[in-house]
């Protein structure tokens, strides 16, 4: 897992957030008692189901500290404490287990999906947001750097770090664990100001474990530098200068 950094990953707190409020707005569970939110980041996603569901006892944990540290000051009345979800044991059951772009940190889906499953009451649900932006330039542009001659060796790691599968692994995975599931995808199309700005969105996630991967600023700064030249004619601007920043997300809800 990359180190986080809750202020870079708050520049685009309302694009960010936005999935999690569409996907708390398609639970259909009326009154929840007990509620998780797993990998809470720096608490936006728990806002919002805090919002949604005032009256439930909520939970949020996540493996970073300064994540955590950020999550603390922003909702109250929450229980939050620090966990690795791939071998979070809990104590109780869960009316909902909510997780906002967490699991693509994760190994294993097969075994982390019926793991969460086991975790929930009798009708309770898992709702889960994923990215699955793979195909787009801004994943494929930093795959196709990464593996050119300078970058290969120092980013071998790096390239392996996140991964989803697809629509039907996870539809034929919950199936025969669960009394029904909801799956769809969305493409949010962000308006941001610049190409650079895609960049630095790209700096609060997906790119931290290549940057990391590089031994100082200088590399750092010259990988950032042609990213930036391959992003240029992929996300070209509009007649107002902007760009569109088109990114896909899967949704998956799946009743006990």
């Amino acid at each position: 897992m990359p180190v986080w950094d809750s202020d870079q990953y708050l520049k685009f707190q309302k694009e960010r957030t936005q999935p999690a409020i569409d996907l708390a707005s398609r639970v259909e569970i009326k009154n929840p008692k007990e509620i998780i939110d797993v990998g809470c980041g720096p608490g936006n996603s728990t806002a919002v189901i805090a919002k949604r569901w005032p009256e439930a006892q909520i939970s949020g944990f996540d493996s970073s500290h300064a994540m955590l540290k950020t999550a603390k000051n922003s909702v109250p009345k929450v229980h939050w404490f620090q966990a690795d979800v791939a071998t979070w044991q809990p104590e109780v059951c869960y009316d909902l287990i909510f997780s906002n772009a967490v699991f693509q940190w994760v190994p294993d889906h097969n075994k982390l999906f019926s793991r969460l499953i086991s975790f929930l009451k009798p009708g309770g649900a898992l709702a889960v947001q994923l990215p699955t932006h793979y195909a787009s330039p801004l994943h494929q542009s930093v795959l196709e750097l990464s593996t050119s001659s300078q970058w290969k060796q120092a980013t071998k790691i790096a390239r392996q770090t996140v991964a989803t599968e697809s629509r039907e692994f996870y539809y034929n995975l919950l199936v025969p664990l669960v009394s029904h599931v909801e799956i769809w995808e969305t493409d949010y199309i962000h308006v941001l100001e610049s190409v650079e700005a895609i960049l630095e969105w790209f700096r609060g996630t997906g790119l931290r474990p290549y940057l990391e991967a590089l031994a100082n600023d200088q590399q750092r700064a010259q990988f950032e530098q042609e990213l930036l030249d391959r992003y240029r004619p992929a996300y070209p601007p509009q007649q107002n200068g902007k760009v569109l920043f088109p990114f896909r997300r899967l949704f998956i809800i799946a009743y006990r």
